[in-house]
């Protein structure tokens, strides 16, 4: 039975996470759904301005690990400006 949850839930896979995990993640600051862009690979929340990484099928959600989006993601693709990491 669990090889076949597991084979259900990665059959729709969103950059290597399961839909089913991917429905339910949200910005851990603005609190509201991410998406993923396909372009870089990662988890954007447009109420947040922030993008954050996905590594090895793990989504990075730390404050510390998102990136500033730039005024136009979606025109120019995927465009992100370095963050602080002092904080």
């Amino acid at each position: 039975m669990m090889r076949r949850t597991t084979a259900l839930l990665l059959r729709h896979a969103v950059g290597g996470i399961p839909q089913a995990l991917a429905d339910v993640l949200v910005c851990p600051l603005s609190k509201k759904p991410l998406r993923y862009c396909e372009v870089s690979g990662s988890l954007v929340s447009d109420a947040g301005r922030m993008s954050f990484p996905i590594a090895d099928g793990i989504p990075c959600l730390l404050p510390k690990d998102g990136k500033l989006l730039e005024d136009h993601p979606r025109e120019s693709g995927y465009e992100t400006s370095s963050r602080d990491s002092s904080d």
